[in-house]
């Protein structure tokens, strides 16, 4: 395609599309998805390789946000049945990190409901910030506490934060019709204040929430704008006993063409598929991690994810590895299966050939890389040339959405 060829060109060369070549992208025919995907893939390529970032989220308190976020599960007035707890105790975090991390996450994400942290609150996450530090001195930590006040980041920062996130969402047009309780400026604001103390901006999107083509474009150029070198971008979890509880609009195709969007407007920036990834873009995951080189391992704040051993299975699966595990492929996995016929692999190496096909282990070359990308389009191909239901009907039932029940709040263990 000529479109996708000229953004690869730009992305290459670090440089954005037009908002109107952006917009071009969102509205591509199904029929040309898989060269909107091996474009951003070529791009997601020269700057990330073959790697994926794994990030785990830590819902330090949840429930009872005195906000009116339309999309949210903890805003004020939700009937939406889930955990309500308030701020976890250092050492049930670091619990909950460390499951994290032994899945095989590079990044924590330590994140409290609410409108904004109290200095009291913020004196708790300083805490648990150094423990999990001085146990886990090179995972990176990334603080997700609301809006911030004058002084609250440089001290988030001193304590060993290495991010901070706070999403800007959807486009400033319309920050109105989801929130009356902030604005977008004030979450501009606290990215800013997060940036100028020394955090990584780790700021994102929220798709499906009746937004326009148009207004997808504008949020994600504001994006750059601001900075963020982290893009985690979301697809609306319909919970019951929300606003938006029957708002089911995205395809698989969809959610592909927004991450592509993503990826060639931001082309080395860390883009994420975020919540929502397993109940929109459903079977076509894989295709995503062919555009973004993020994902969230296991659950998300209040609801489930699939479980953490699928998610490495996947990014094996798909020729992908861990990034910061790349020289022992199979160790993750054989820790969350318990298959011995694993744990040659986490010794060392998958021991075939790069003719033979390994898989992705991680201990050959590009034309490895190449072959796990055709293999991957070859079976979304074949999976919609003869599915019964179109792949891109969307399910439209709130029973896809599973409330989380495990990890912190709970006496059950964690998903990771």
């Amino acid at each position: 395609m000529e479109l996708i060829d000229r953004l690869v060109e730009k992305a290459l060369r670090r440089q954005s599309p037009t908002r109107e070549e952006a917009l071009a992208v969102l509205r591509t025919h199904d029929s040309e998805l898989l060269d909107v995907v091996a474009g951003a893939y070529r791009v997601r390529r020269e700057f990330f390789g073959r790697r994926v970032k794994l990030n785990y989220l830590v819902n330090i308190k949840s429930g009872l946000c005195p906000e009116d976020c339309t999309y949210c599960s903890q805003r004020l007035g939700s009937e939406a049945e889930i955990l309500k707890y308030s701020l976890a105790k250092p050492d049930a975090v670091l619990s909950m990190a460390k499951a994290g991390v032994d899945g095989g996450a590079k990044r924590v994400c330590l994140v409290s409901s609410g409108r904004g942290p109290s200095d009291r609150d913020i004196a708790k996450v300083t805490d648990a910030i150094e423990a999990l530090k001085g146990e886990h001195p090179d995972v990176e930590v990334c603080a997700c506490l609301g809006l911030l006040k004058e002084g609250q980041a440089r001290r988030l920062s001193e304590a060993g934060a290495d991010a901070y996130n706070h999403n800007l969402n959807t486009a400033e047009e319309r920050y109105e019709d989801i929130c009356s309780t902030h604005t977008f400026e004030d979450r501009v604001d606290t990215v800013a204040q997060a940036h100028d103390a020394g955090m990584s901006a780790c700021s994102g999107l929220i798709a499906g929430t009746g937004e326009t083509h148009e207004d997808l474009v504008s949020v994600v150029f504001s994006l750059k704008e601001i900075g963020a070198d982290s893009i985690p971008v979301n697809f609306l979890i319909p919970f019951d006993g929300t606003p938006l509880s029957e708002t089911w609009n995205l395809t698989p195709q969809d959610c592909l063409r927004i991450l592509a969007m993503v990826r060639f407007v931001c082309p080395d920036s860390e883009v994420r598929i975020a919540g929502g990834r397993e109940i929109h873009l459903r079977t076509l995951q894989p295709l995503g991690l062919h555009i973004a080189n993020s994902i969230f391992l296991g659950d998300y704040l209040t609801s489930e994810g699939q479980a953490g051993v699928a998610d490495l299975e996947m990014i094996a699966d798909a020729g992908f590895i861990v990034e910061d595990k790349e020289t022992e492929p199979g160790r993750l996995l054989a820790r969350g299966l318990h298959r011995s016929d694993l744990v040659e692999t986490a010794a060392g190496g998958c021991g075939a050939s790069a003719e033979a096909g390994c898989g992705g282990c991680g201990g050959h070359g590009a034309t490895a890389d190449t072959e796990a990308a055709e293999r991957v389009i070859a079976s979304a191909q074949a999976f919609a040339a003869t599915t019964a239901e179109p792949v891109g009907t969307a399910p439209g039932h709130a029973d896809e959405v599973k409330v989380r029940r495990r990890g912190i709040g709970t006496e059950l263990a964690p998903n990771a």
